[in-house]
């Protein structure tokens, strides 16, 4: 190589080299820790498992609020929420982002922009920061159409509900608690350090800590035996259960310290007093945030099995609505040769019983605080048992009547 060319190649090969060489020795930090490796790391070995988890509940229990992630319309005349005669919200696209506006007789008063996105199945709420503090907008979305947000008066438009610790520890995977700046809002004493945002409920916040985990597996890819990380089929049903429970066990729980800490195979206790539920009693009462594990384990199914919330739920995989899965795992133990068939076997037509179990026995029944003009969203409760007036109402609407 002439002199000439070496001095060309030297120009512009070093900073070539040196680039790639950074690019190949940088690691993507994760808030958590060294010892997390975050959920891109995961993708790489367990590729169509990461593609078909972002579509569940888990992935989108929180997102950044953008155009794709906000399902209300900013269309206008659809776009505006009447709360009383005098007051307004018009939900607003502007080149700085996503707005919720308040008019009052007509002229805007108070404008919070769309920051955080939680949920998207059931409906959608939002939130948005005030300096480092986080407060939930007043209007929230049900089936694309804007609603006023869950517990919220119809009657006036409020900016103050703070979200805390806890909301977050249900729908995301961690987000750093921080000082109060030196001005609070609406007295609320709880912050965060916003780039410490971990958004959605990831792989480590079931599986524990991977950094460990992806290191070994990279170096060592002969070994097919996961290694350093926690397979949920390795827990007892007890700690299998506590980690559902975490976040399915009602909002009226007390806690004891953030939720971000707890690791497959911890003691929930140590993290939340769990408040006595009245279930089944109460099983016309679940609503969104209800407590969906007490209801399941006064179950009779539950009490009889070792059944636990993997039985009839792949959080993997966004199976919901699919109640042919569902009979079929209802099938798996209720057949002619462990337990009693459904009495409707000689009424209803396979293709019906085929799909239909959980709507007779664990009854759908419409949500108290996700609701819009036209009704509200539908939760199933999870206390699994025989209601007569549920029968009498889908054999109705099936425009059957037993023999």
């Amino acid at each position: 190589m002439s002199k000439k060319k070496l001095l060309r190649w030297g120009v512009f090969g070093f900073p070539l080299i040196l680039i790639f060489s950074q690019c190949l020795n940088f690691k993507k930090t994760d808030q958590r820790g060294s010892a997390y490796a975050g959920a891109a790391a995961c993708m790489n070995c367990h590729s169509n498992i990461y593609s078909n988890y972002l579509h569940t509940a888990h992935y989108i229990a929180s997102q950044p609020a953008t155009e794709k992630t906000i399902q209300g319309s900013f269309k206008q005349r659809i776009n505006e929420l009447a709360f009383n005669p005098v007051e307004a919200v018009v939900m607003q696209q502007l080149d700085s982002g996503f707005y919720q506006t308040k008019y009052e007789h007509g002229q805007p008063t108070v404008s919070r922009r769309f920051d955080i996105v939680f949920g998207g199945i059931k409906g959608q709420t939002y939130a948005y920061w005030l300096s480092n503090q986080l407060f939930q907008l007043p209007v929230s979305s049900a089936d694309g159409r804007w609603t006023n947000s869950p517990g919220y008066s119809q009657a006036e438009v409020d900016f103050s509900r703070v979200i805390g610790t806890k909301c977050l520890g249900c729908h995301m995977s961690y987000a750093k608690q921080a000082p109060p700046g030196t001005q609070q809002f609406y007295g609320s004493t709880q912050a965060f350090d916003k780039s410490s945002v971990v958004y959605s409920i990831d792989c480590e916040r079931c599986h524990g800590p991977g950094e460990e985990h992806v290191k070994f597996q990279t170096e060592n890819p002969a070994v097919k035996e996961a290694r350093y990380i926690t397979r949920f089929e390795s827990l007892s049903r007890v700690q299998k259960l506590n980690m559902c429970a975490v976040c399915h066990s009602g909002a009226s729980n007390h806690l004891l310290k953030p939720t971000f800490g707890f690791k497959p195979g911890d003691t929930l206790s140590n993290y939340m007093t769990i408040v006595k539920s009245n279930a089944p009693a109460n099983f016309k009462e679940i609503d969104v945030h209800g407590n969906q594990m007490a209801l399941l384990a006064s179950s009779k199914c539950f009490i009889g099995s070792n059944m636990d919330c993997s039985t009839c739920h792949d959080t993997h995989v966004a199976d919901r609505n699919n109640l042919s899965l569902y009979t079929s795992k209802c099938v798996s133990c209720h057949n002619s040769n462990t337990h009693n068939q459904c009495k409707l076997t000689n009424t209803l037509s396979d293709k019906i019983l085929t799909t239909n179990c959980i709507s007779c026995h664990m009854p759908a029944l419409p949500s108290k605080v996700i609701v819009v003009q036209q009704g509200g969203a539908l939760v199933h409760t999870h206390h699994i048992a025989v209601y007569p007036d549920e029968t009498k109402r889908i054999l109705a609407s099936l425009k059957l009547t037993s023999r």
